[in-house]
């Protein structure tokens, strides 16, 4: 089936065909009909499928053909609800692509910066708009933002949301959306608190899902190293010499160890920046500008990156350190083989993370390709007593993180 087969109205069609596509993705083919239908949706899908068109570009024609005729100030009309910043601006700047015609008028709100150009934007009138739910809430306590008109819900990465703590601040936000409304669920997962918060949202909902939970797109190529912790670095910098490997996201554990990693690539003449949590607003922002743009070969983050990413041709991801719960590992490779594109998942692994990553192996069910011709391979050489400190800390910490992760996923409702 063709865009042009979906019923979409001409506006929207032509934005659609000025960035080069022809035909949906299998999320968008299935959900788009349901959601102009008025249809509750819960959709299911992996980070990059195509999931932020399949419900921006339907959202933005029912909201065109609501307020088409509508003179005055514009009517908030429709609320899609992001956990993070970077994942706002992504899901505001395909909203500007698609709307180029329609003309709706948009806004993005989320922290972490001040908020009077955000204020300013929302008193000129706002049709549609994305938003983290704390400022959301900030803003509509400070009486800048009223939900009594909107017709359309959209809660984006539920999981991921569930994971950040928010489940407090999505129903205290639910109770001020009026009863009568559509409401679209997307995840990536769906663990048991997740359905949960879908039946008690939506209304009759058309369940739309594409590959099974918790797997990565078909279109990514998984391969791991295996080594030794002080040859990591060595490894990478192998890895990243053979053959030309263009963009590369690699994903490390923590923000100093990001930083840590990025100097010791710069020694090395790689164009490389790092992103985590103690970045201002304005560097993180600065940070992608560059590494979309191609100023940057490499960018060293932290999982808070893992779901705001949007880059359509990124091929490389490279797991630097081995996440320790396995659905992370998921949604680190969904930042390549986006829209159909081949993907390339490189993982390098030290004998302390063996088990994690036999973990993520029975989590896709499949075995990943080993890649045994390496100079650099792991070998049984015992760690200096120095180093076995600083592991078992480390141990101590993940299984610490691990344990809570799973707590909360299974009693954060229950406490709420």
């Amino acid at each position: 089936m063709k865009f042009n087969e979906l019923k979409l109205v001409e506006p929207v069609l032509k934005s659609i065909r000025d960035k080069g596509y022809d035909t949906p993705t299998p999320i968008q083919n299935k959900a788009i009909p349901q959601i102009l239908k008025r249809k509750d949706v819960l959709g299911i899908a992996q980070t990059g499928t195509g999931k932020t068109a399949a419900f921006a570009i339907p959202i933005i024609q029912l909201i065109h053909r609501i307020d088409s005729s509508k003179k005055g100030k514009s009517v908030l009309r429709a609320l899609i609800l992001t956990p993070t910043r970077e994942l706002a601006i992504q899901i505001d700047q395909n909203i500007k692509e698609y709307n180029k015609y329609t003309k709706l008028k948009h806004a993005v709100i989320f922290g972490g910066v001040r908020q009077g150009s955000q204020v300013a934007a929302l008193k000129k009138g706002v049709q549609i708009l994305v938003a983290t739910p704390g400022r959301l809430l900030d803003l509509i306590e400070q009486g800048y933002i009223k939900l009594n008109d909107i017709k359309i819900f959209a809660l984006d990465e539920a999981d991921r949301m569930l994971d950040m703590g928010f489940i407090h601040d999505i129903k205290k936000l639910v109770k001020l959306l009026p009863e009568k409304r559509q409401t679209l669920f997307f995840s990536a997962t769906m663990p048991t608190n997740i359905v949960k918060l879908s039946s008690s949202i939506l209304n009759n909902p058309v369940r739309v899902e594409i590959a099974r939970n918790s797997s990565p797109a078909e279109t990514i190529k998984q391969y791991v190293y295996f080594t030794n912790r002080e040859k990591k670095v060595d490894l990478l910098d192998f890895i990243l010499k053979d053959k030309d490997k263009g963009q590369a996201i690699i994903f490390v554990r923590t923000k100093h160890g990001a930083d840590r990693l990025c100097r010791k690539l710069k020694k090395r003449n790689y164009k490389v920046d790092s992103l985590h949590g103690d970045k201002s607003q304005q560097q993180r922002q600065k940070t992608l500008i560059n590494f979309k743009a191609k100023k940057r070969q490499i960018l060293v983050a932290t999982d808070i990156a893992s779901r705001g990413i949007d880059i359509t041709k990124l091929k490389y991801v490279i797991n630097f350190d081995i996440p320790n719960i396995p659905e992370t590992y998921v949604h680190r490779i969904g930042r390549s083989g986006r829209a159909g594109e081949e993907g390339i998942a490189i993982s390098i692994c030290e004998p302390e993370e063996n088990s994690f990553f036999k973990a993520i192996e029975k989590l896709l069910k499949v075995p990943v390709e080993r890649v045994k011709d390496h100079p650099f391979p792991q070998t049984d050489k015992p760690m200096s007593a120095k180093e076995k400190k600083e592991w078992n800390k480390e141990k101590q910490r993940r299984k610490l993180e691990f344990i809570k992760q799973r707590k909360n996923q299974k009693n954060r409702g229950k406490k709420r």
